[in-house]
Order: C-alpha cells, then sequence, then structure tokens
C-alpha cells in the first residue's frame, strides 16, 4: 500500500511540474496583442485597446457558443478565425487577379494563380508585429480587406443570419462590431503570421487554409507517431502489469444478507434527497435544451416554424444545454459524497444537515442566477458596463457562468469539502477502519473542491491564450480528472461498503487506477492546447501523454463485469442488478466515448483538421454524458437503494430507461453526429478547415438529412430518460419510505 501511495505522490508531484513549467513557456511565448494595427502608410486600422475591447465583445454575446475561436466553440456558426482569414485571402487575390488579369482569382490560369498565392503567402505569413512600438504593421490592400469583412460581420451580427443561428441584433452597434472584427482579424493573423525566427505560425498553422500554405506542421507529424507507439507500449504494459496483479488479489467472501439493512439514515442522508430531486430536473431541462439547440443546427432561428430564437437564441440555448450537465451532474455526485460521508464517520457531525440544506440553497441559487444572468447577457439586458462578466456571460465554453456565480460555485464546493471531511477525518482516529480508502476519499474531494480555482485565475481582459490555459484546467483537470479518480474511489468504496470485495483491496484498486489515470491526465490537459497560440512544446506533452490516457479506460470495464458476474452468488445482489448495470455503462463510455472517440481526435495530425468539428461533438456526447452522466444516474440509483434496501424495485421501467439511453446515445452518434463529422474532415483536409465549417457545405441537402437523422436517436434517448426521472421521482417521493436516526431512535 505504501508503495502505491508513493507512486500517486510522484505522479502527482512531476506531472505539475511539466504542466506548470510548460504553462510559464505558454504565457511567455502567447501571439502578441497589438497597441495599433497600422499600414505601411501610417493610416490606423485598429485602435490601441480595440482588439481586446472585441474580444470583450465577442465575450459578452456568447463567446464560444457563437462560432468557435481556434477550433474552440459551436460548431453551427463558422469558426471565426478560419472564416475571417478565407475571406481576407480571397479579397487579396481578387484584387491582384482583376488589377494584372481582368477576371477574379478563380478565373485565373494554374499559373497565374501560382503566382498570386505565393504573393499572398509572403505578404500574410511575414510577421510584421514591431515589439519596440507594439504594432502590426500591415499593407493598405489588407486594410481594404478588413473593411471588407467588417461589412460582412456587420450584416451577419446586426441582421442576423439563420444558416449560422445567429438571432437579428445579436450585435448592432457599429463601434462595437469594430472592435469585433478587430479581433477576429487578430486571431486570424496570429494563425497566419509565423513566430520570430520559424517556419510556423502562433497557431502551429491552425487552422489548414492552403491559400497561406497552413498545412499541419513537422511536429505535428512526427508527435502523431510517437503518440502512437506510446499508446501501443502503455496498452503492453498495462497488460503485463494488470495480469500479475490480479494473481494477487484474493477471493472474495461476500455475506449471506446485504449489509445495509437495517442501517438507519441519519439527517444529513436523509437530506440529500432533495439534491437528487434536482438532479432528475435539471436532467430532463438539459435534454430539452439539447433538442432545441440541435433544431437550431436545421431550422437557424426557429423550432418547427416557431420564431423560438426571438426569445430563446440558440447561443443561450446550448449555453445551457453544456452547463445544465455540469450543474446536474456536478449535483449528483456532491451529493454521493455527503450521502456516504456519515457511514465512514460512523456517526452524524453536529449541524451536518444544516450544512447541507445551507449548500443546497446555494447550489440553487448559483444555477437559477447564472441562468439567466447569461440569458440577460446575450438579450443586452445588462447595460453597457462590465456587469456581463461579473453577473451575466464570460463566453468561455462550460464556464460561461459570470465571475459572480463562478465566485459562489467555487465557495460551494469548500463548503462542500468541509461538510465531508468534517464527518470523515474522526474516522482516522478509530481503530479498524481502512485509512487509506478514507485518505482517498477525502483526497479526491479535496481535489473536485481546489481545483475549480483555475477558473477564477483569468480576469475579464486577459489573453486568449492565457484564458484557455487555465480553462482546460477547469474542463479536463477538474471535470475529466479529479471527478475521475473521485468516481473510481466512491465505486470502490460503495463495493466496500457491500462487502463484495474487502476495504484493502478497493484502496489498493483505487490507488493504482488513480495513479495510472493522473499519469496521462494530468499533462494531458495540453491535448487542448495544441492550436491556441501555443509553443511546439505544448503539442509534444499533449500528444505523448494524453494516448496514455485511454490505458487504463481499455481495462476498467473489467471490475464492472466482475460485479455483474459475481451479483449471481448471492440473492440479495440481485436488488443492485440495475445499479450495476450503469456502471458498467459508465465502463463502457469510458472506453468508447473518453477513449476511443477521443483517442480518434486527439493525435495531433487528426486534430489539426478535426477541432472543432462535429467529431468532437462524438467525443464531448460519449465522454461528458456518456461517463460522468452515466455515473451521476448510478450514484442515484446506488443511494436510493441504500436508502431503502428491504424495499423491492419494480425494475421494469428502469430497465427499459437503461437501455433507451444507452441505444439513444449511441445511435445519435453512430447515424448523425460522427458521419457528419467524418464529412467535415474530409471537407477540410480537401479543401480548408473554413470550408468544413461554411454554410455552403453544412446547408447541403446531404448534411441536413443527417442532421435529422439525430431525431430517431435523441427521442429515443429522450422517452428512456424520462422513464428514469419518472422512476427516480416515485421512489423519493413516496412517502414514509425513509427513517431518519431520530425517527427510528428517539433517543439518538
Amino acid at each position: 500500500m505504501k508503495r502505491l501511495w508513493i507512486i500517486l505522490g510522484a505522479v502527482f508531484i512531476l506531472s505539475f511540474a511539466i504542466l506548470g513549467w510548460v504553462g510559464t513557456e505558454i504565457f511567455r511565448q502567447a501571439p502578441p496583442i497589438p497597441k495599433e494595427v497600422v499600414t505601411t502608410d501610417g493610416t490606423v486600422v485598429i485602435a490601441a485597446e480595440q482588439v481586446m475591447d472585441g474580444q470583450n465583445v465577442w465575450q459578452a454575446m456568447g463567446g464560444m457558443q457563437v462560432g468557435s475561436i481556434w477550433g474552440h466553440g459551436s460548431y453551427v456558426a463558422p469558426d471565426w478565425t478560419a472564416d475571417y482569414l478565407h475571406r481576407e485571402c480571397i479579397f487579396i487575390l481578387n484584387t491582384w487577379s482583376s488589377g494584372e488579369f481582368g477576371r477574379n482569382y478563380d478565373a485565373a490560369s494554374s499559373e497565374q494563380q501560382a503566382v498570386l498565392r505565393q504573393r499572398l503567402q509572403d505578404m500574410l505569413r511575414k510577421n510584421t508585429y514591431d515589439a519596440a512600438t507594439g504594432n502590426i504593421v500591415i499593407d493598405p490592400l489588407r486594410a481594404k480587406a478588413f473593411e471588407d469583412n467588417l461589412k460582412h460581420y456587420s450584416d451577419v451580427f446586426a441582421n442576423g443570419n439563420k444558416d449560422y443561428a445567429i438571432q437579428k441584433n445579436a450585435q448592432s452597434d457599429p463601434a462595437k462590431l469594430r472592435s469585433l472584427t478587430s479581433f477576429f482579424f487578430w486571431t486570424a493573423w496570429a494563425s497566419a503570421a509565423n513566430r520570430p525566427n520559424n517556419t510556423i505560425s502562433y497557431t502551429s498553422n491552425f487552422p489548414s487554409e492552403p491559400l497561406v500554405a497552413n498545412v499541419p506542421t513537422s511536429s505535428a507529424i512526427v508527435w502523431t507517431g510517437v503518440s502512437v507507439i506510446m499508446l501501443i507500449a502503455g496498452l503492453g504494459a498495462m497488460v503485463w502489469f494488470y495480469a500479475g496483479w490480479r494473481k494477487e488479489a484474493e477471493d472474495r467472501d461476500t455475506p449471506d444478507t446485504d449489509p445495509l439493512i437495517g442501517e438507519t439514515l441519519t439527517p444529513s442522508q436523509r437530506a440529500t434527497v432533495k439534491y437528487f430531486i434536482v438532479v432528475s430536473l435539471l436532467f430532463l431541462l438539459q435534454i430539452v435544451m439539447g433538442i432545441v439547440t440541435a433544431h437550431y443546427g436545421v431550422e437557424g432561428g426557429g423550432f418547427y416554424g416557431i420564431p423560438l430564437a426571438d426569445y430563446l437564441p440558440y447561443v443561450v440555448s446550448r449555453t445551457w444545454h453544456t452547463q445544465l450537465g455540469i450543474f446536474w451532474i456536478a449535483t449528483a455526485w456532491l451529493a454521493a459524497g455527503l450521502f456516504i460521508s456519515p457511514y465512514i464517520c460512523g456517526k452524524e457531525p453536529k449541524f451536518q444537515k444544516l450544512g447541507v440544506d445551507v449548500l443546497f440553497i446555494a447550489l440553487l441559487i448559483v444555477v437559477l442566477g447564472s441562468m439567466g444572468g447569461q440569458w440577460m447577457s446575450v438579450m443586452h439586458k445588462l447595460g453597457s458596463g462590465d456587469l456581463w462578466f461579473w453577473f451575466g456571460h464570460q463566453g468561455y465554453e462550460y464556464v460561461d457562468l459570470g465571475r459572480v456565480w463562478q465566485a459562489a460555485l467555487f465557495v460551494g464546493l469548500l463548503l462542500w469539502m468541509f461538510l465531508i471531511g468534517r464527518a470523515a477525518i474522526p474516522a482516522l482516529k478509530r481503530e479498524g477502519t481502512n485509512k487509506s480508502l478514507i485518505w482517498l476519499f477525502m483526497g479526491t474531494t479535496a481535489g473536485i473542491a481546489l481545483f475549480y480555482a483555475p477558473g477564477l485565475f483569468w480576469g475579464m481582459r486577459s489573453h486568449l491564450t492565457v484564458v484557455e490555459y487555465w480553462r482546460w484546467w477547469v474542463v479536463h483537470l477538474w471535470v475529466e480528472g479529479f471527478f475521475e479518480v473521485f468516481a473510481t474511489v466512491v465505486i470502490a468504496y460503495l463495493f466496500a461498503r457491500l462487502k463484495v470485495i474487502k476495504a484493502e483491496h478497493a484502496a489498493q484498486a483505487s490507488l493504482l487506477s488513480g495513479a495510472i489515470y493522473l499519469s496521462g491526465g494530468i499533462i494531458g490537459t495540453l491535448h487542448h492546447l495544441y492550436f491556441a497560440g501555443t509553443p511546439t512544446i505544448a503539442l509534444a506533452f499533449g500528444s505523448v501523454f494524453s494516448a496514455l490516457e485511454i490505458v487504463p479506460l481499455v481495462f476498467v470495464g473489467y471490475e464492472a463485469f466482475e460485479q455483474i458476474r459475481h451479483s449471481k452468488v448471492r440473492p440479495w445482489l440481485a436488488q443492485y442488478k440495475w445499479v450495476v448495470y450503469f456502471f458498467v455503462a459508465v465502463a463502457f463510455w469510458n472506453l468508447v466515448g473518453a477513449g476511443i472517440f477521443g483517442f480518434m481526435i486527439n493525435p495531433p495530425i487528426a486534430l489539426y483538421y478535426m477541432q472543432g468539428l462535429n467529431t468532437t461533438a462524438v467525443h464531448a456526447h460519449g465522454a461528458l454524458y456518456g461517463v460522468y452522466g452515466t455515473l451521476g444516474l448510478a450514484l442515484l440509483l446506488f443511494c436510493m437503494r441504500a436508502m431503502q434496501p428491504e424495499r423491492k424495485w419494480n425494475t421494469k421501467l428502469l430497465g427499459f430507461a437503461f437501455w433507451a439511453i444507452n441505444i439513444g446515445m449511441m445511435m445519435e452518434i453512430l447515424f448523425s453526429l460522427l458521419p457528419i463529422g467524418l464529412l467535415q474532415t474530409y471537407q477540410s483536409v480537401a479543401y480548408g478547415y473554413w470550408s468544413a465549417r461554411s454554410p455552403e457545405f453544412m446547408q447541403t441537402t446531404l448534411m441536413q438529412n443527417l442532421r435529422w437523422m439525430r431525431l430517431f436517436g435523441d427521442t429515443i434517448f429522450a422517452i428512456g430518460a424520462a422513464a428514469f426521472v419518472w422512476f427516480a421521482l416515485k421512489l423519493m417521493l413516496t412517502k414514509g419510505e425513509f427513517k431518519s436516526v431520530e425517527e427510528s431512535n428517539p433517543e439518538a
């Protein structure tokens, strides 16, 4: 056991040391934000602070929920970096071609086109940033291209665009539209201009754009090969190690009856029921928002003819869809932690129920307040000041909530950590308890609470590259890292509580799984940052270590299937059949959604062409819901089972819900998201990233039909989810089913 703790500690320290070092290089080498952009004849095109002003305009109206920047964001509207860059290129080429050959670029001969392309590449790839003045100097023709793009974007955001699912008056202020276009210019400039003393751009030549020779770098190709080799080597090592470790595992000695029968609930445990009720309702609301969001991709500004976008724009529905997923999953996990902690302690600490109730109210305030603020920000209801940042929409995917709500959520997580700690710490002083398992439970709890803090490390006017670095600390490390390890520990503890496995072996398995996962997961955070204005060291470390993330996921299902086999040994374990099945589904989606679909897009050469396409949505749905959402539902069921171990469940509805949810999710991916993503990938490789995201391609009959194919999977999933919620609410709202310690033992 001591050796495993040393290994886990070493992995943690070394991984964060590397992640921190790479972070310093990211901060140091981020693409410069110009003081001004001026032409060679001295005309000011972009004034001081206008780029940052534009970034703030973009954030306030939804940011990453309205298209994407550098591939990060939503999928219906274009990637504004790629779109601006391509429009600028075409404008310049057409101007040259018309002036010299009397016809547009497309009509010129191949020899003429080649000459013009080379001239264009010489112009755009030359880095004209002057560190002494802080200015970028551009050719007057690029200034004319800027004005032409400004006219286009003013029309898009002021008048709306159904192909982009952008509502009318998304932004109509001329000054703000100019700032917004300035921000788009800067992101496009950074994507094409070579780094100082280098032949690749600040974004490692992303996005793909043949007109300016934006093609995969040598590093992307080489490190892709290395990542595949690391994956194969990791799988081989894991098979060898796991086989040896399994030989040392002891036989199980399952009790004849359910150990939870006869247990009485503490007041704080009973108080968690309302958390699970909210989980169920938020789960349904997220599905509704997902249906609306998906339909906007087909109809743009309406919902089956209803002008819903006038009141609920795409940017709001998608914001709520993604954010609600985080909220209900996190709430389920928080509630499970609160429910389990008295088991560990063996008694109820004073005022524990009060703390649980206060935390519940705080969570409701954060959920409702943040959602309302986001709607008000997008609908221009927060005035012209900075309220959009503090109470509205920050514009960064998965951390969209205003800073006040973000800080309140962090305080709530600290309260949650305190409540679990005060219940668990006394158990460390008691003889006969497995202290390793308790320390793991407390450590992962602290990880979840504390590692949300990086979401507070950027400000309203922080550099986009710096924001992306810290944002992925939250989205990857918090959600995909510490939640993953917390889940492992919770599952292990629950099975130990049922005495299906011994606590010692549960602790060993959790330590081993945590060490293996974090060895790839911490540094693997960098695979999200290949093309976000970061140096190539982020690409090197991210590609290698993210390949290792899939290794433990290949074997995570083994123990779950073992539980199914073992559940047939004792009749009472049949009561946990569907709880175990949901755990198995977690293992399945861990392998498929997080592992296979994740590795499909993670190698640098793959992500170069796939980032921000529907292949990303495949991974997002398979991982976020498939793994973490399914686990949230599994934890809900276990807690309900533990609250009423003697109650016989009619599981026909639950069984239907299980298969409908999982089959519906798989149909949604295989029949719609994946084929759309693969067709987009072909388009990106063949013509450029801009084309894969363009309305000319996305609004073709084939792509529209594939969007409609989601209807079948989405419907089955929604019916299954409704059945699950109905089953769960019936359990939770049936009066007289839950007995607290106080009710069963008045002297307690």
